[in-house]
């Protein structure tokens, strides 16, 4: 059974498409529908249903079967993995789930010192919420996430990063500036944006243990959105001071009532990660 078939499969799943697989993979369209034709002859079983208006989707026994393909894939890369490193031929591919703070204010610190001691190993990056990077580690999707303690799967190995705090931010000529401290309880007569994404959580137990309810004016899904619409004065918000102090032309200030989130690294099982996995998970020690 072919690894190069397994690696096909995987590709077309994560795209939707076998002509977007075939572009990424420098291959013709009917190269690829052979190879996972060919896969589904050898194993017996239809994996994939092909449907023009709904794409590409797993049969059941797709959806059993993929998770045991992508480990088999992930064995294959720690081999090689360990290989080159007996050979002093440092290679290897680390796969990366991130949200959007922590791309902008953590993973550029952690990369620039884990590519001076390893220049050779290659990275490719998801985005997405606590919720998707959650699901892309359970299905083995990526290696490694950054995640939300607390919010994670509890299966997973997690490597503490930072505690980060959640702040108010409003306008620069807001009323707020003279404050040092901002008392929850001075929010109740603001027009709030709600934020509706990954932290919203957090902005609801800061509500409820202040015992207010927010006056909110906008419900916004998108971190940056929010930040724009508290430039232009519409309204304050809270969030993570990670995120909030890096937007140009809003203010924040810490609250009487604290909230914090652990951002954490997960990996299914350290013990079983590859050697370049296991080696970033290292480094993040140290710079965290």
């Amino acid at each position: 059974m072919s690894i190069v078939r397994f690696e096909i499969i995987t590709k077309v799943v994560e795209s939707g498409s076998f002509t977007a697989t075939a572009e990424k993979l420098n291959m013709t369209q009917s190269a690829v529908s052979h190879a996972v034709a060919s896969l589904e002859s050898e194993l017996g079983a239809s994996l994939l249903i092909r449907d023009r208006k709904k794409g590409i989707t797993l049969t059941t026994v797709g959806q059993k079967v993929l998770p045991h393909i992508r480990e088999i894939l992930k064995r294959m890369e720690s081999i090689h993995q360990e290989v080159a490193l007996a050979t002093n031929l440092e290679t290897g591919m680390i796969r990366v789930g991130t949200f959007a703070s922590a791309s902008s204010c953590l993973l550029p610190k952690l990369l620039a010192k884990f590519q001076k001691k390893h220049p050779k190993i290659e990275f490719k990056f998801y985005e997405g919420t606590y919720e998707e990077i959650i699901d892309w580690l359970s299905s083995g999707i990526i290696d490694i996430g950054f995640v939300v303690k607390g919010k994670s799967n509890p299966g997973f190995d997690l490597v503490p990063l930072i505690k980060d705090n959640m702040v108010v931010a409003y306008h620069p000529e807001h009323p707020f500036r003279s404050k040092e401290i901002v008392d929850m309880k001075a929010l109740a007569d603001q027009p709030f944006i709600m934020p509706t994404g990954m932290y919203q959580s957090h902005v609801e137990e800061l509500f409820e243990e202040a015992q207010i309810k927010p006056p909110i004016r906008f419900e916004v899904h998108d971190c940056t959105t929010i930040a724009n619409m508290v430039q232009e004065g519409l309204g304050i918000t809270i969030g993570p001071k990670l995120f909030l102090k890096t937007q140009q032309n809003i203010k924040i200030n810490n609250l009487n009532i604290k909230n914090t989130r652990e951002v954490t690294l997960a990996c299914q099982s350290i013990e079983n990660a590859s050697p370049a996995v296991k080696e970033f998970l290292h480094v993040a020690k140290d710079v965290f």
